[in-house]
């Protein structure tokens, strides 16, 4: 009788102080690799978002907190699977099984903590809670730093997409103008969207935002969606926004505009116009929701 003896004991724990000694245990085995990407949020503009990722998730968790039932043997089970597969995964990575470059054993590391996370609150609050937190709970994945071979085609393709989207506006204004590749041409100037411009940054946050606020403020699945889908292409309008008005200025007004504070530290600007944008359609489609009480939450009318 002794394990049936240490199963009960165990159940009678508080669920809360098992969560915590799980979460101790996580910050033990994954520490390095946490350390590593909040360093690497705080010294390169691609991963400012990861800073943000953790607060938010644990802020929405709390704010639609109910007190959870007892976990489930299924719950106990799955939770308890995934565990195991977190520590393995990171053995792995660590015992180099399989050679990886930093950047890939960086982005595994972290995806096993979001996992041993995910896990230890199914285990410890059961299935019910997670379906509960669901959003909150997969929003940790964003803690896990792209790699270079993901992250380098992301870049360049908002760089050729604000390329395209400056050739655009030039166009619209009736301002003479060229493109190849990330160079617009237009008279008495040539513009390259480097690296640098690409706006990912404030691209990758414009999208962190926009799915926490459609989470928030909208219902049904499908109206979410879209407005997480508007803001892709969003991001990249208002970059090329940015290109064109700094451009225009430097050709209309002032040469120095090319390196003033506008170019350097305007984007915020540009960022808000975006968000507004996202606040307006939130706006019209919660007005949708509101003329039809009857939809349920995540419900797809």
């Amino acid at each position: 009788m002794p394990n049936k003896s240490n199963r009960e004991s165990i159940a009678k724990l508080s669920p809360f102080l098992v969560f915590s000694i799980l979460g101790a245990i996580s910050l033990a085995l994954w520490w390095g690799p946490l350390a590593s990407s909040f360093a690497l949020a705080l010294h390169d503009d691609q991963y400012t978002h990861l800073l943000l990722i953790l607060p938010i998730s644990a802020a929405l968790i709390f704010l639609d907190w109910k007190s959870p039932a007892p976990a489930a043997r299924l719950s106990l089970r799955i939770g308890s699977v995934l565990l195991v597969i977190a520590v393995l995964v990171t053995a792995g990575v660590r015992w180099r099984v399989i050679a990886l470059p930093s950047d890939v054993q960086l982005s595994v590391n972290m995806l096993a903590l979001v996992v041993w996370w995910i896990a230890a609150f199914i285990l410890c609050f059961g299935s019910h809670a997670f379906r509960r937190a669901l959003f909150p709970l997969c929003f940790l994945f964003w803690m896990v730093p792209f790699p270079a071979f993901v992250l380098n085609p992301v870049v360049s393709l908002l760089q050729q997409g604000s390329a395209a989207a400056t050739h655009l506006l030039f166009a619209a204004a009736g301002v003479p103008v060229a493109q190849r590749g990330v160079l617009v041409h237009i008279p008495g100037l040539t513009v390259e969207v480097a690296r640098e411009c690409s706006s990912i940054r404030s691209s990758l946050m414009l999208l962190v935002t926009t799915m926490v606020l459609a989470h928030l403020l909208l219902r049904s699945a499908w109206r979410k969606a879209l407005v997480i889908a508007v803001a892709i292409p969003l991001s990249v309008a208002k970059n090329g926004l940015r290109i064109f008005t700094i451009a225009m200025l430097a050709t209309r007004v002032d040469p120095s505009f090319l390196t003033g504070r506008l170019h350097r530290q305007g984007g915020i600007i540009f960022f808000l116009i975006a968000l507004a944008a996202i606040f307006l359609l939130l706006w019209i489609l919660r007005r949708g929701e509101e003329a039809k009480p009857g939809i349920g939450a995540g419900s797809a009318d």
